[in-house]
Parts: C-alpha cells; sequence; structure tokens
C-alpha cells in the first residue's frame, strides 16, 4: 500500500497532474477541538478523522485535504475549558468555500466530507445542500467515522448510546494517538440520556466531560476498529469514484 496522497505537501503543477490523470475527488477531514473528558485531549475528532482520512487516502489514491479542526461543539458549554466552538452557519460557510475552491481552481468535483464529530452532522449536510444547490455537476457525501458501516457503529455504541470520550474513542486513542492519553485520569460515566424527551448539553448529562466506559478501551480493540473503519470506507470510496446519478445509468 502507498502512502496518503496528501494535498497540503504536494505543488500545484502536481495537484494539476492528478486531476489530468483522472482523479477528480479529494477527502475533507473535519473535527473538532473539544473537552473529551479528563483523560482524553482536545483532538480526538480531528485525528480521529484525519488518520482515516489518510489510510483511506493510501488505500485508494484520493488526495486527503488539510484537516478542519474546528467544528460545531456548543453543546460542549464553557464548564470545562478547552472547547473552541464554530457556530452552524461559520462551519457550514467555511465548508461549502472549501468545496466551491476545490471545483473552480482545481476542477474537482468529486468530495467525501468526513465527520469526526457528532454535532458536526447538521451543518455539514447544511454544506452539502448548498454546494449541491449551487454547482450541480458536483457530488458530494457526508460520512460520519462512527457510521460507516454496521460493525463500525456496533463498536461505538457498546458502552453508551450517547457516547463521548468512551471506550471505542479511548481504544482508539490507544492505538494511533497514545500521547493522547491520561491513563491515570480514566473514569466511567453512565449515559443519562435514555429515555429523554429533550436534547441538552454535555454539562447536564455528564459529571466528568465523558459517557460510557472507557476504563473497557483496550489498544487492540482500537486497532481492529480502524482496521475495519479503514477497509470499509475505503470500499465505499472505490465505488464512489465512478458514481453517477440513477438517471444517467439509465436506471
Amino acid at each position: 500500500m502507498a502512502g496518503p496522497v496528501e494535498w497540503q505537501w504536494l505543488t500545484h503543477e502536481e495537484i494539476g497532474e492528478l486531476r489530468k490523470g483522472g482523479m477528480d475527488m479529494a477527502i475533507l477531514p473535519v473535527g473538532s477541538t473539544e473537552q473529551h473528558g479528563p483523560h482524553l485531549s482536545v483532538n480526538v475528532d480531528t485525528v480521529s478523522a484525519d488518520s482515516l482520512a489518510r489510510a483511506v487516502s493510501a488505500a485508494t489514491g484520493v488526495p486527503v485535504l488539510p484537516p478542519l479542526p474546528y467544528g460545531m461543539a456548543l453543546g460542549h458549554t464553557a464548564k470545562w475549558p478547552g472547547t473552541l466552538s464554530l457556530s452552524p452557519g461559520t462551519l457550514t460557510s467555511v465548508v461549502v468555500e472549501i468545496g466551491e475552491w476545490l471545483l473552480k481552481a482545481s476542477g474537482f468535483s468529486r468530495l467525501l466530507i468526513l465527520n469526526g464529530h457528532y454535532t458536526n452532522a447538521a451543518p455539514l449536510r447544511s454544506a452539502l445542500e448548498l454546494l449541491r444547490s449551487a454547482h450541480p455537476e458536483m457530488r458530494i457525501a457526508v460520512k460520519s467515522i462512527w457510521e460507516i458501516s454496521a460493525r463500525v457503529s456496533e463498536v461505538y455504541t457498546a458502552d453508551a448510546a450517547d457516547w463521548h470520550a468512551n471506550a471505542a474513542e479511548t481504544s482508539l486513542m490507544l492505538a494511533h494517538h497514545a500521547k493522547g492519553v491520561r491513563r491515570e485520569r480514566i473514569f466511567d460515566d453512565i449515559d443519562r440520556t435514555k429515555g429523554l424527551f429533550f436534547s441538552y448539553p454535555v454539562d447536564r448529562t455528564s459529571e466528568h466531560g465523558a459517557t460510557g466506559r472507557p476504563t473497557l478501551a483496550r489498544e487492540e480493540v482500537g486497532a481492529r476498529l480502524f482496521a475495519w473503519q479503514v477497509e470499509d470506507l475505503s470500499a465505499l470510496v472505490k465505488a464512489a469514484l465512478t458514481e453517477e446519478p440513477p438517471f444517467e445509468r439509465g436506471i
């Protein structure tokens, strides 16, 4: 397997050659800078999305754009220091402008927005809608790293439906970014959201800012989960390189 194709380390000539060679897709990892309990660094969502995007790039040849380290994390409040949040509209606008520059300056018409943070989903979907409306020739997808396949989702939600800094995220960090884990500060915190009608910010549902049972985290579990993410998303990306709308395929 070759290494990832990293947009930020290419020259404009090399990016032009990629396009001339038939590559018209790119991956944009979108993360967040937010508290992840007392045991994980604030970059979890960013490094998780970026690491997966880089691995998928290596497997498919699709270039990966520089990661966006800020997301929509208003729900983490100011109770715990460290969170740096964009408003929903700002995140949407940033992603739309990146997508438009990808198209107009480089001719890439397929974009995978790879989401690493749960509440980025609505702003990123809004960005998809705006790009698709303004540029019908574009093909845009939003995929979240925990929803790539059934087996991946099962691991993420095994200890908490409202997971955050849980066993899955902690296992991934142990496997690939161990310097971001403070093992002596790992505490379990039950998921208190079951049966609730309303949605509440994290400071009203979590004692330490985490949810789930991160004490169950294991490096080998993180390594297996990451391998599944890479395998399953790479298969989707390879198919997406040539996908066209149903009517254009005569369906």
